[in-house]
């Protein structure tokens, strides 16, 4: 009750606040100065099933960061060029970045299963891009922003969870980093009104969780503990929403840091050239640089 009382008093204002967020004006700039995408490739036939590759200067073989956007898990909330100035930051320590677009609410064939598969095939898609570019895909890490941060812990959690709808041989991530977001669904419902405007869990996965208990545990990283990979959880405005999946994580046995962004807003962390932003990418860059 007091992990629920704590979520619902930090949505009642956080709502406004990500909406008015200072570094959101930051965060428009940085994306209108990224650079275009080394490559552009389809993983699947959906219009949405597409990622950017942006590879670093020298001959590799690159360590990797898979980047996935956030947005609520909704379509219109925001999209992969939001995640540009991070995969730039990050190509600038050396890693090369598959940044991925991917189905969500409101697109055909989004919400679950469609989101995952999307995830899990984007990923899996390293295998075919390692052919023709220089990529290292023992040192890949998965990198999520807000929703995305739950879809990055959820594409650890599916290699754990043995679930042969998402990928019969799963490509497993060396590491994941979840910037700003849960690591469980259900008990963000009647609280995602607050932040996303509008609810968003139980459209997202079809049902409640009494309707649909099975696809509620394969869609929660937290019931999938250990993920047997290691775990950067960085909190910054929705710290209490990770609270529960960091001492859950923590208490498997799992590798697990933690960077508390303090006084930092819900978009801070993807926002490089300022101190936050560069912690991050220099926090990421340190997961696969040193094994």
């Amino acid at each position: 009750m007091r992990v629920v009382c704590a979520l619902v008093c930090l949505m009642a204002v956080a709502a406004p606040a990500l909406a008015q967020s200072p570094s959101m004006e930051a965060l428009a700039e940085a994306r209108t100065a990224a650079s275009e995408p080394d490559l552009v490739q389809s993983y699947g036939p959906a219009p949405l099933q597409f990622g950017h590759l942006r590879l670093p200067p020298g001959e590799g073989p690159h360590p990797v960061a898979v980047l996935v956007h956030g947005g609520c898990w909704s379509a219109g909330y925001e999209d992969l060029s939001g995640m540009g100035p991070l995969a730039d930051a990050l190509s600038a320590r050396g890693l090369a970045t598959w940044n991925l677009a991917y189905r969500r609410l409101g697109d055909e064939g989004g919400g679950w299963p469609g989101t995952f598969g999307d995830i899990a095939a984007g990923i899996d898609h390293l295998r075919a891009l390692s052919a023709d570019h220089p990529l290292d895909l023992s040192r890949v890490v998965v990198v999520g922003h807000s929703s995305g941060a739950h879809l990055a812990l959820w594409a650890a959690a599916r290699t754990s969870a043995a679930d042969a709808r998402f990928g019969a041989t799963p490509l497993t991530p060396l590491a994941v980093a979840a910037i700003d977001g849960p690591g469980a669904l259900a008990p963000l419902i009647g609280v995602d009104e607050s932040i996303c405007g509008q609810p968003v869990i139980v459209r997202f996965m079809g049902g409640t969780p009494e309707e649909r208990p099975d696809a509620y545990r394969a869609a929660t990283p937290q019931e999938h503990l250990p993920l047997g990979v290691r775990q950067l959880l960085i909190r910054a405005e929705l710290a209490p929403l990770m609270a529960q999946y960091v001492e859950a994580a923590t208490a498997s046995g799992d590798a697990v840091e933690v960077l508390d962004l303090e006084d930092a807003d819900h978009f801070d962390g993807i926002v490089p050239g300022r101190p936050i932003g560069d912690r991050v990418a220099d926090a990421i860059n340190a997961l696969v640089q040193a094994r």
